[in-house]
């Protein structure tokens, strides 16, 4: 009879504990719908400079600083440089990650190439967007151009173009 009345007691302090218990998520669902979005504003460019005898590199960083190394001589003439800007809208706590086409070729109408490297994002990638859909996260792309000899590279306006591909993880 005592084993009989345990066991009673066992049966409904269990079905009390059931009745107590809640589901209990680690992380919540995203909203949805899972939306993101990302529009070009302003293209990478590298301004004016003249390639030396041996050549060199031109830098845009990011945040848009210029820099060059070797024999590149930029030139302030009016010319504006920038990295490029995009900017995405996504859900907050969404996390991106960017897939660059690099190297790429740049060519002049009449012959030259240029060889760009692009890279050098910020926020760096992967990130997770912070703010509210209705607001945009802007990402900062900078670059590399190679540029050889001025025999190898004439003067004038050279074009090409790169994808960014965002990743929503």
């Amino acid at each position: 009879m005592q084993i009989f009345r345990k066991r009673i007691i066992f049966i409904i302090a269990a079905a009390l504990l059931c009745i107590f218990a809640t589901s209990v998520n680690a992380q919540p669902n995203p909203p949805r719908p899972i939306i993101l979005t990302a529009d070009n504003s302003f293209p990478l460019a590298f301004g004016a400079l003249t390639p030396g005898a041996g050549g060199g590199t031109v830098i845009i960083s990011p945040g848009g600083t210029r820099t060059s190394t070797g024999d590149v001589i930029l030139l302030n003439l009016g010319v504006s440089y920038s990295s490029a800007v995009f900017y995405i809208r996504a859900n907050p706590g969404t996390v991106i990650s960017l897939m660059i086409t690099s190297p790429v070729t740049l060519v002049r109408a009449g012959g030259g190439t240029l060889t760009l490297n692009v890279g050098g994002t910020q926020p760096a990638s992967p990130f997770v967007t912070t703010v509210p859909w209705q607001q945009r996260t802007t990402l900062l792309v900078g670059g590399t151009l190679t540029i050889g000899p001025i025999g190898m590279n004439p003067t004038g306006q050279y074009n090409g173009s790169f994808s960014v591909t965002c990743i929503q993880e």
